[in-house]
């Protein structure tokens, strides 16, 4: 008899210590959560169309169907230089319902844009009469670059779910989807027939993405995230030279990131 009420009040003492644990461990967890990753990426663009206005030299002709590529930068030593050369990315986010599993970020992508080295056809008035040639669009007379960004920021929508996790959560596997839309501020440097620019950053249109991303959580602090990524971005008033250049095209993008997140916010109440 004695031994069933010891056993009896080991199975009370457990459950309580057991409650007083969960409760403990509620009253730490906070409502939301905060994150910031940093990383790089890798773009592909599709064909687009250049089209410039310079009223003053009665020019408005396009570049059509001219084909872009980006400068990963970060493939020629990435420890070398300042890590905001190659072509970087940043996420800065917070889930205001971690139950639901949703968050607002700011998500901006430094992709480099460079037009060049390529036969391009033109089209249209140029010095006040009507072109439809092609033209040897490289140095000295002719570039075009959003090389020190064609920079997509992006406000997002954010939701995870989640995917897998260790039994002492250590690693935490998470699937999350991004939909977002933002202004672009472009660096525009530029020269079409020998005529350059004045480079320099500009507000220069929007654009909108959707993102997929697998992230992996290690120790609920520090996070590694692969993403992919679709943007369509529209330029308008682009600076040229005595005029103002129009411009559109997609994006694909593969992304790497390495980042940290931690609660933040009021305390989780007991239910």
């Amino acid at each position: 008899m004695k031994s069933k009420k010891i056993i009896l009040s080991a199975i009370l003492i457990l459950i309580g210590s057991t409650y007083c644990a969960n409760a403990q461990t509620k009253k730490k967890e906070r409502k939301k959560e905060f994150y910031f990753s940093w990383g790089y990426n890798k773009d592909w663009y599709t064909n687009s169309t250049v089209k410039v206005y310079q009223p003053a030299l009665g020019n408005n002709y396009s570049f059509e169907n001219i084909k872009g590529h980006d400068h990963p930068g970060w493939d020629e030593g990435l420890f070398t230089k300042a890590i905001s050369i190659p072509q970087y990315n940043y996420r800065i986010g917070l889930f205001i319902n971690k139950e639901k599993g949703i968050a607002v970020e700011i998500n901006f992508d430094h992709t480099k844009f460079i037009f060049a080295d390529q036969a391009a056809h033109v089209k249209g008035t140029l010095n006040n009469r009507q072109v439809d040639t092609v033209v040897n669009f490289m140095q000295p007379n002719f570039f075009y670059y959003l090389n020190n960004g064609a920079n997509f920021l992006l406000f997002n929508i954010v939701k995870r779910w989640h995917f897998y996790a260790t039994k002492d959560e250590k690693i935490k596997i998470d699937l999350l989807a991004k939909v977002g839309i933002g202004p672009v501020i472009p660096h525009v440097d530029n020269k079409f027939f020998g005529l350059q620019n004045k480079a320099g950053f500009q507000l220069g249109g929007w654009n909108m993405g959707v993102e997929g991303t697998v992230k992996a959580t290690f120790f609920n602090y520090v996070f590694l995230e692969y993403c992919n990524k679709l943007d369509y971005a529209r330029y308008s008033n682009l600076n040229v030279y005595q005029g103002t250049a129009k411009h559109a095209f997609g994006t694909y993008e593969m992304i790497l990131n390495l980042g940290v997140t931690f609660p933040v916010g009021g305390k989780v109440k007991n239910k």
